[in-house]
């Protein structure tokens, strides 16, 4: 299922408020109570919303990530204008980690254009999207392959990358927690995204605004290791005087 335009409108409610009533949904979207409680039926049929008595909240497991799918559909047009400005900021001619996830696929995409790029990657679809680009060299992590969405993991992985020191780290996450901690599901994957981390010059960060203040198990690390983080809104309290004093540079891709 991909979410129609109301639909979508009718999540980013829920992802800002966390919570909400039927009704509350009804009034914001101009719409009948019978068209919201279809609309919530066939999200929450998706696994994008939990429906309990009266309303509806975000999905909310701190263990598992929503599926490879259905997150490809969720905030796709801020995702969109994310990969946009991140390619904007990318210089030709440098070297750069992709990690695994939804937005760094876009991110990709949006480098098609880019000349001189030589792009590392554990995630098969970014690797596949930008091997179209002749003028991009596409190296790709050794390691075990993760069938749900082609992510590549593991202790391979971890010392294949360590082989490197690139110029950029441009990374996606699940979360960022009121503590300014980043946050994903799987261990494995986040040994890797560590290592990322560890071994750019540069690491910029891509996350929608529904990743703010959302849940997941296991600590990639702190946002004081960020030197850029490109959104497609301006963050909700606390999150502003987090980056100040992380010192790290917010761009607003509006």
């Amino acid at each position: 299922m991909k979410p129609n335009p109301r639909q979508l409108n009718l999540l980013a409610f829920v992802q800002a408020q966390g919570s909400v009533t039927v009704e509350y949904l009804a009034d914001k979207l101009g719409v009948t109570l019978q068209t919201v409680r279809r609309d919530v039926q066939r999200l929450a049929d998706e696994g994008l919303l939990t429906r309990f008595h009266g309303g509806v909240r975000v999905p909310s497991s701190t263990v598992e990530n929503i599926a490879h799918q259905q997150r490809e559909n969720l905030h796709a047009q801020g995702k969109d204008r994310i990969a946009r400005a991140v390619a904007q900021a990318v210089p030709g001619d440098c070297s750069l980690i992709l990690n695994i996830g939804t937005t760094t696929e876009a991110i990709a995409r949006a480098l098609l254009h880019h000349s001189g790029l030589r792009v590392i990657t554990n995630n098969l679809n970014v690797a596949t999207i930008l091997s179209a680009n002749p003028k991009c060299e596409v190296i790709v992590v050794g390691g075990v392959v993760r069938g749900r969405d082609q992510g590549i993991v593991g202790e391979a992985a971890v010392d294949f990358i360590s082989q490197f020191k690139v110029d950029i780290a441009i990374i996606g996450i699940s979360g960022i927690e009121l503590d300014g901690s980043l946050r994903d599901y799987d261990f494995r994957e986040v040994k890797v995204s560590q290592t990322i981390i560890s071994h750019a010059r540069e690491v910029w960060l891509a996350a929608d605004s529904s990743k703010f203040n959302r849940p997941a198990m296991v600590e990639v690390g702190h946002l004081a290791q960020i030197d850029r983080l490109f959104t497609d809104a301006a963050p909700p309290e606390p999150f502003p005087t987090l980056l100040t004093e992380a010192q790290v540079r917010l761009e607003l891709a509006l």
